[in-house]
């Protein structure tokens, strides 16, 4: 009996979520806000991602909702670059839900740009909510090493594109890219996967040619 009450009640989270999360993503659209799920792990190199997209972007006005546990590094460090950045700390919860979302992007004034929301560092809860986003990239790294796809399949499978970071260490690390892809693709027949180092600062043109063909 209380098994069949808790799917119920899972169930009722899931659907709440997924309702505002709708209603969100028709505010962003009817605003002109084109918003991107960044997920990825600890350490992937999200922020610094953001940071490269975001200079790139240069005719488009930036926005950042930045996801952590604790903490507000990252959101200061955006608005010490002049990007219109907002901070949500969870207090423990593993991932961002639509109503945080709803009320941050409330607070930001949200009027025609992109929208980059920073979810928490985490490869399995952020992949399973809707929090009103048009994309989700996912940002992976060569120093998580190439099994990440066949241990994480949901976060890969649901990505609409792949930035693969630090690709500059691919000489002295660990990974066969060969076995990465070939995992991704069992997952994830059609997002790109785009190689990228935010240290040489490679590769991100193409990404933000992507993102310029979606909005």
């Amino acid at each position: 009996m209380s098994e069949n009450k808790e799917i119920e009640i899972m169930q009722s989270v899931y659907d709440k979520n997924d309702e505002v999360a709708s209603e969100i993503n028709s505010s962003f659209t009817r605003n002109g806000i084109f918003a991107v799920n960044v997920m990825g792990a600890p350490g992937a190199g999200k922020t610094s991602t953001l940071i490269q997209l975001i200079k790139r972007l240069k005719d488009t006005t930036s926005y950042v909702i930045e996801g952590d546990i604790e903490a507000d590094f990252d959101t200061k460090l955006l608005q010490s670059l002049g990007v219109k950045a907002i901070q949500i700390n969870t207090g423990g919860a593993c991932h961002l839900d639509s109503p945080l979302i709803g009320k941050a992007a409330e607070d930001l004034s949200l009027k025609d740009g992109i929208l980059f929301i920073e979810n928490i560092g985490n490869l399995v809860c952020p992949a399973e909510f809707q929090i009103g986003e048009h994309v989700k990239m996912l940002i992976s790294t060569v120093t998580e090493g190439s099994d990440k796809p066949y241990k994480y399949p949901l976060a890969f499978e649901k990505a609409d594109i792949i930035i693969l970071n630090k690709c500059d260490l691919i000489p002295y690390v660990n990974f066969d890219e060969d076995f990465f892809m070939k995992g991704v693709r069992a997952l994830n027949k059609t997002a790109p996967v785009i190689k990228v180092s935010c240290k040489t600062e490679e590769g991100f043109e193409e990404a933000v040619e992507w993102i310029k063909n979606k909005m």
